[in-house]
């Protein structure tokens, strides 16, 4: 009878750039909202095109910043906590056997086995202290060994909040340095929208939803969030003003 090893971790420590799509994903969500609800906070209040750029590029910065620093300290945290219950585990199973045995027991006997295969089952788990650790470190503590840096996890987010959150500011930075032919206000309306629907649609990989749905999802909740903007700028031009 083959022994079930359901603890076991893949070997590989390789890591596809695919496993960093969400991470690109929710900075660039949040990179474009941000931005473009500074944007549209401006323009509702009034202000010039160089207050927005400025407006818009200290927290497309500042933002950026404090989103990467924050998924960084995330995953370097959950690692870390990690590898100290592993560390925990390992020194049972080393000191403890008896007791790191009776661990294995108790798990596989809340999932239905007894008897014969319950202590084969056990057995053969135990005779190798890695398949232990791993085992009890998965099915106990429901700890899986995140094989993703912590590193490349705040620099993807960071890129990705620049690089879509600067969309909303590309047709004022051509108005400042060019001049714009037209409404500013409304080509980065459309840009950005462009810059919702492309994340949106990359989101759906990872929520493994309709396209379409995630798409309108992504586009009506910046839509919403450019229009509170909006209105507050509007508002508070009004009530500071007496306009």
């Amino acid at each position: 009878m083959s022994t079930p090893n359901p603890g076991t971790l893949p070997e590989n420590n390789t890591v596809s750039w695919q496993a960093y799509l969400g991470e690109f994903v929710y900075g660039g969500i949040d990179g474009c909202v941000t931005t473009f609800a500074v944007v549209a906070g401006s323009v509702g209040a009034g202000l010039d095109s160089v207050i927005i750029l400025i407006l818009g590029f200290a927290n497309l910065l500042a933002d950026g910043l404090s989103m990467s620093i924050g998924a960084y300290l995330s995953m370097k945290s959950e690692k870390d906590n990690t590898a100290k219950i592993r560390r925990q585990i390992r020194r049972m199973v080393e000191n403890r056997p008896a007791e790191a045995t009776q661990v294995l027991r108790s798990i596989y006997a809340e999932k239905g086995l007894d008897g014969t295969a319950l202590d084969e089952v056990v057995q053969g788990i135990s005779r190798h202290n890695d398949e232990m650790v791993k085992t009890i470190l998965v099915e106990k503590y429901q700890q899986l060994e995140e094989r993703k840096s912590p590193f490349t996890v705040g620099l993807v987010t960071y890129l990705s909040f620049m690089a879509i959150g600067l969309i909303p500011l590309v047709i004022y930075l051509w108005d400042y340095l060019f001049g714009f032919p037209a409404d500013a206000f409304t080509w980065a309306c459309l840009l950005t929208s462009l810059g919702f629907i492309t994340i949106g649609w990359l989101k759906t990989y990872l929520t493994e939803t309709s396209r379409w749905k995630g798409v309108l999802e992504t586009l009506i909740l910046g839509a919403i969030a450019a229009a509170v903007a909006y209105f507050v700028g509007d508002l508070l031009e009004q009530v500071l003003t007496g306009k």
